[in-house]
């Protein structure tokens, strides 16, 4: 399945890359890059195979991703975070919400836990809610969002994660950044919206568990897309420098005449192809987890380790690629812009926070315990 996947996203790579730059004008992702997702199954990705789905590991999640991301790192961040959601949201949600979720196995999930005064009220039958929640990816093609909603009332501050019909929902178009402006990442408004209790999931006292699969999924939902984009600056950098493109006032005819040139170009391929490589083998390790395993905390930092510096090597590629191409790749027809202010943007998620991580880091290194990280 893996080659026949990898193919179905190769075959939509051109789409997307046509209407990348009308993705980034709309702040959503365009609708004929959306069909040719939906068209090639890649909305189901995380689905279980019984409710239609593909349920693909890890490993082959990472690689569709970032075959997408060379089209448009922007579709491919939706892609990417719609199967994350679905696989976190199944995970801690009753199996009435999970079966409404699934439904519709290629159906846009987006997800927020970023409240910002927003509140649930426990009433007979359910939950009321009000308020906003920021940084929604996806939301505007999205059927449900799934948003972590604090409860007033007596007791200590709880959080429930909550499913809702996007339909009960409104969207202010809040995301517009210099980079990863078509994600549609935008701020979702609820209005004393009644979401029924089987669609709640409320605190037990030790809060749901998230498998470590789901948890890690959300950083290679993250990651993927950032290496994809690196990948397409790559192809448009070999295209300028191995065609008529010349260094400016030398006696080379093109780029890849010059040895330089060509050795610049291999550092920035081999930090892409080492961030991929970092990449799969988290992905490796998770999906060779038992079922219900946990993962020691020593591993936890060594896998989080990897993945940040993958995205810094992403950075440090594009960086690279820039100084070869030259102040051109800077202009707006120039989709290598694009894809440096897509990846500055993508790889500073808050999952890399590098150091944040480096300090759990030297806390696990000399038993300090315990990280300051909640998401370790």
């Amino acid at each position: 399945m893996n080659d026949t996947l990898l193919n179905a996203a190769r075959k939509t790579v051109p789409t997307l890359s046509a209407n990348a730059a009308l993705t980034e004008r709309e702040l959503r992702p365009a609708p004929d890059s959306v069909t040719a997702v939906r068209d090639a199954g890649l909305f189901a990705l995380s689905v279980p195979t019984e409710a239609g789905g593909l349920d693909v590991d890890l490993h082959t999640f990472v690689e569709v991703i970032a075959e997408l991301g060379r089209g448009c790192a922007s579709t491919a961040w939706v892609v990417a975070l719609c199967a994350s959601a679905k696989k976190l949201t199944a995970s801690i949600v009753s199996d009435t919400a999970r079966d409404a979720l699934l439904a519709d196995p290629n159906a846009v999930v987006c997800a927020s836990g970023v409240p910002q005064g927003a509140r649930g009220e426990r009433v007979p039958g359910g939950l009321r809610i009000s308020g906003r929640w920021a940084m929604a990816s996806g939301s505007e093609l999205a059927s449900w969002a799934m948003v972590m909603v604090p409860l007033t009332g007596d007791g200590p501050p709880t959080v429930c994660p909550t499913l809702v019909p996007a339909s009960d929902l409104s969207v202010d178009r809040t995301w517009r950044a210099a980079g990863l402006a078509g994600t549609s990442s935008h701020t979702l408004v609820a209005e004393d919206v009644f979401v029924p209790e089987s669609l709640v999931t409320f605190p037990d006292g030790a809060g749901p568990m998230v498998p470590p699969e789901a948890v890690f999924m959300g950083g290679l939902a993250a990651l993927a897309p950032m290496i994809g984009a690196t990948r397409g600056a790559l192809d448009v950098v070999e295209a300028a420098i191995a065609g008529k493109r010349a260094p400016y006032a030398t006696t080379y005819a093109r780029v890849a005449d010059s040895p330089l040139g060509r050795y610049w170009f291999t550092e920035a391929l081999q930090r892409t192809e080492s961030a991929l490589q970092r990449t799969l083998r988290v992905a490796d390790v998770i999906d060779a987890l038992r079922p219900g395993a946990a993962i020691p905390v020593t591993e936890r930092i060594r896998l989080r380790v990897e993945l940040t510096t993958a995205a810094r090597e992403c950075r440090e590629a594009l960086e690279l690629l820039l100084d070869l191409h030259g102040a051109s790749g800077f202009a707006d027809a120039n989709p290598l812009q694009r894809f440096w202010r897509d990846v500055a943007v993508g790889t500073r998620h808050p999952y890399f926070t590098p150091y944040i991580l480096a300090e759990d880091h030297g806390r696990v290194a000399f038993d300090m315990m315990p990280t300051v990280s909640l998401t370790l």
